[in-house]
Parts: structure tokens; sequence; C-alpha cells
């Protein structure tokens, strides 16, 4: 017995079998949409379960994951993703370099491709790879820690969003670098275990590429329609040009006005430039921070040599914090509560 029933507008006819198999998967996906908090019309629910499940006539849409995911499961075809990187003594895995995006004059946004297109990276947040390169001409092997912006669950392939910097020689191997050419990364290297609701209102205070930790929390949260931390972000760069991420940093602003703001700092503010200009200074830090005495707060430090000594006081060491100083310990805040990656 077949079933007709009218798509929404826009869709194809869609035919669903009335058999006890479909009923099943149907609760299943309509549970899954309820439990999502989405208010979906029934007619669309009906064409979302039928595509799921294959019966659409004509092209499919691309598939939610998760929708995928529980169709895949229906099917008998799901396969759990494997972990690229698993740490310990796994050691060095080369890449392949798939393609780089251009974003300004000199940074990109290098894609790497997973060994099997079922796999995820295997990083946590927060954590980052080491990458390691030694030119034919250098003494010694480079290797630095660098953050991916691709979700941690993203199949297939990982994102680098890299900065070229004069005489940095990993910077400058990344951009010479052309696909197919492989790179040896290493990890994951942990660095601040995240947890939903961990604090209540967490402060970012970035400069340059060390927005790339700062997103890759941002992420966890607001992806988590659970976690209900609060963010601040301050973020400063030379020109607007240099602002990375800003499309995903407005996206949320628009999102989540109550939860998410961010404050940009330009050393060289274009015409017409609303927000602040020079340095991330004690006043505005003041100004849309919390409180230190405010309880379960925390502040997260990520930039180039010059700001850790203003704002926080370098690490001692990558493992190790070191003292507190700079610019927020002036304002009152304590060891426990700033971290430093």
């Amino acid at each position: 017995m077949l079933v007709a029933i009218d798509p929404p507008v826009n869709a194809r006819r869609v035919v669903i079998p009335a058999d006890n198999t479909h009923r099943a998967f149907a609760g299943r996906v309509t549970r899954w949409l309820k439990y999502s908090g989405g208010a979906v019309a029934a007619s669309f629910v009906v064409y979302t379960i039928a595509y799921a499940t294959g019966l659409v006539e004509g092209k499919r849409p691309q598939l939610d994951p998760d929708l995928a995911k529980l169709q895949a499961i229906h099917k008998g075809e799901y396969k759990p993703p494997n972990k690229t990187f698993k740490g310990g003594d796994q050691g060095w895995l080369d890449l392949k370099l798939h393609s780089v995006q251009t974003i300004n004059h000199n940074t990109s946004i290098f894609r790497f491709k997973l060994p099997d297109e079922n796999d995820v990276s295997g990083l946590q947040t927060a954590s980052a790879l080491l990458t390691k390169y030694k030119g034919p001409e250098m003494e010694k092997v480079v290797i630095r820690p660098y953050t991916p912006v691709s979700a941690e669950d993203q199949r297939g392939y990982i994102d680098f969003i890299i900065k070229k910097y004069p005489n940095g020689p990993m910077s400058e191997h990344f951009h010479s670098m052309d696909p197919p050419q492989r790179m040896d990364f290493k990890g994951p290297i942990p660095k601040y275990q995240w947890e939903q609701n961990k604090h209540d209102h967490i402060c970012l205070i970035a400069g340059g590429t060390g927005i790339t930790p700062m997103y890759q929390l941002c992420r966890a949260i607001f992806s988590n329609p659970n976690d209900k931390t609060k963010v601040t972000l301050v973020f400063g760069n030379v020109t607007e040009e240099d602002i990375l991420l800003k499309r995903e940093l407005e996206h949320l602003e628009n999102t989540f006005p109550r939860r998410f703001k961010a404050f940009y700092m330009l050393d060289k503010p274009p015409k017409g430039w609303t927000q602040g200009t020079g340095y991330i200074s004690r006043d505005l830090l003041k100004q849309v921070l919390p409180e230190p005495k405010v309880e379960n707060v925390k502040l997260f430090v990520c930039g180039p040599p010059g700001m850790y000594k203003a704002i926080s006081g370098m690490k001692k060491s990558p493992s190790e914090q070191g003292e507190l100083s700079g610019l927020l310990k002036e304002l009152g805040y304590t060891e426990e509560q700033v971290y430093k990656f």
C-alpha cells in the first residue's frame, strides 16, 4: 500500500510506503526534531522524513549531518568515524594539502585531507596540532602548534588559517606549498579542557591568528544548545582586513546577541571606523570585562608575544602558564582566573 502526501511548496511529490519500518523511522525522526527544539510544520516534517529515507523523487538535497546519521543507522550502514590523531606514541602523520584559499595579503586557509573521507581529526575543545618542517638549508627542525578552524566532527578534511610572518620559517613554508604537497602533523595537543557550562562567563582576549583557539571555544559553546555560557571577545588587529573569521563572529553576535559580545581594536582603522583604535588598553578591559570578584569567570589570552607581555605576561613554557602580570593583574584578576593559550 502507498500513501500519497502533498509536499511543501516548491517541493517534488513524495510517496511513502505505509509499512511498519518507515512508520518506526518516521517516529524516531519526529522525536529527534521535537527534542532538538525545532518548531517544524507538519508537511515539512513528512517531507524531511521522506527524503531522509531516500523516497523523494528527483534530486535529493544535502542532508543535515545528524539526519544523515539517522538514515545510515536505519539502513544499517552507519560507520563510526575513525580518529586520525590519537596522541600518545602515535608519532607524526603526513597529510596531503588539498586546497589553499586566500583571505588577504598574508593569510590563507589551508585544507588538508584526512586519510579517509569518513575520518575526523580526533581533536577536542580546546586542543591543537603540532607541525614539523626542515628545509634543505635548515640546521634544525621547526615545530609549531596550530589550532584548526574546522569543526571537530568534520569528516574528511581539516582546515587551518595561517598568517605569513616575515622570517617565520613554518608560516613561510605553508605559504610556499601547493597541492598535493604534504605536511607532517602530530597530536592532539590538549590545551584547556572545555565542558558545557564550566564557567558562567568567559572572556577571550586575542590578537591576529590568536583568534583560532578562541573560535574553537566559541564553536563548542554555541553549537551546544545546553551550554549557556556568556562570551565576551576583545580582538586586536592592525587593519580591518586583518580581522579573521569576522563573518563567523558576526553570525554569533546576530544569533546570540545576549550571550556573545565582540569588541574590535585596530592599529590602523579605516575612515568611518566606529570601534576602538590602538592597542588593547586597560580602560577598555575595565569597561567590557566582568569584575574580577564575579564568581566563575575565566579569561583566555592568545596573540603575539608583545600582546602577552602587555595583557597577562608570557607563558613559562608550552606546558606551564607562568606568573600572571600585565593589565589583567593590575585589574585584580588572579592566576586561577586566566589561561594563556
